[in-house]
């Protein structure tokens, strides 16, 4: 399927190396400043709890720009 720019996700393997606490961190502080949002609050919510919450609220504030992959156990 082709899809417009607008329209393609990037993708985060949760398995991969792009997947460890400190990429997602990354990624979300990238967002945030591209986005205009409050870098701060948004990783002070991720690193909050544990690492299933972390991508909870990565999921919550990035999901429409960000598709994160599990893989089945």
């Amino acid at each position: 399927m082709i899809k417009d720019y607008s329209e393609a996700k990037m993708e985060i393997n949760l398995s991969g190396p792009g997947g460890n606490p400190f990429a997602l961190l990354g990624v979300a502080d990238k967002y945030c400043r591209m986005l205009g949002m409050d870098a701060d609050k948004v990783l002070d919510e991720m690193r909050s709890s544990d690492y299933e919450n972390l991508i909870q609220v990565f999921d919550s504030y990035f999901g429409h720009h960000v598709d994160l992959i599990r893989n089945s156990q």
